[in-house]
Parts: structure tokens; C-alpha cells; sequence
């Protein structure tokens, strides 16, 4: 399963989860199997500076590469929504939590 953690840096699993989604700077994704993480690359969020329309922006585009789970801090009604129609779930972690924390914390990874 491929899962996308709005992140704040470049640091695979000890970025940090950024408090909000459509401003999330980069995107750690992480394709999990097994309780292991087999992968993880980070992309840049093309829409970070945008004035409106992040979070849907985002949404497409990670359900684009195959996204079946987010992680942030915060997803507004919006996106959570629009993740949430394109089959896509979403969990709230705590903001400043390392990436590879919050995804064992959520028991995705051992």
C-alpha cells in the first residue's frame, strides 16, 4: 500500500508530519507491505504556494500515483473529502511527529 505523509523536509522517514496538508512543503511516500516500509521518496507539493485550491490540487495528484492512504496533521473538509471520495483514507496524527513514528504509532509499520 502506498501511503503519502505531508511532511515538513526531505528526510524519508525522520521528516517531520507537517500540521497541514495542502501546506505541506514536501510529500513522504512510502510504499508499506507487511508491517516494512519497502521505499521512500520524496516529492515536492507543486501547490504549497498557491493562494487557493491546495488541498484538491494535492488530492488528484497523489491519487494520480496510486496513494491509497494520508497522513497529516490536519486535512481540511475540502480535500478530506475529496481523498475520502477517490477511496483514499486519511489519518490525524500529531504535527512534529517523524514520519517513520507516526506510521508505526498507526501500526502500519513494525
Amino acid at each position: 500500500m502506498l501511503v503519502a505523509v505531508a511532511t515538513v523536509g526531505r528526510g524519508g522517514p525522520e521528516a517531520r508530519v507537517s500540521p497541514e496538508f495542502g501546506h505541506a512543503p514536501t510529500f513522504t511516500l512510502v510504499e508499506v507491505e507487511g508491517g516494512r516500509a519497502k521505499g521512500w521518496e520524496v516529492i515536492p507539493n507543486p501547490a504549497s504556494n498557491l493562494p487557493h485550491g491546495r488541498g484538491p490540487l494535492v488530492a488528484k495528484g497523489l491519487a494520480d500515483r496510486g496513494v491509497r492512504m494520508v497522513v497529516s496533521g490536519e486535512v481540511g473538509p475540502g480535500a478530506s473529502e475529496l481523498l475520502r471520495a477517490m477511496g483514499i483514507e486519511v489519518k490525524i496524527v500529531e504535527p512534529g511527529r517523524k514520519a517513520g513514528e507516526a506510521l508505526r504509532e498507526l501500526g502500519l509499520l513494525r
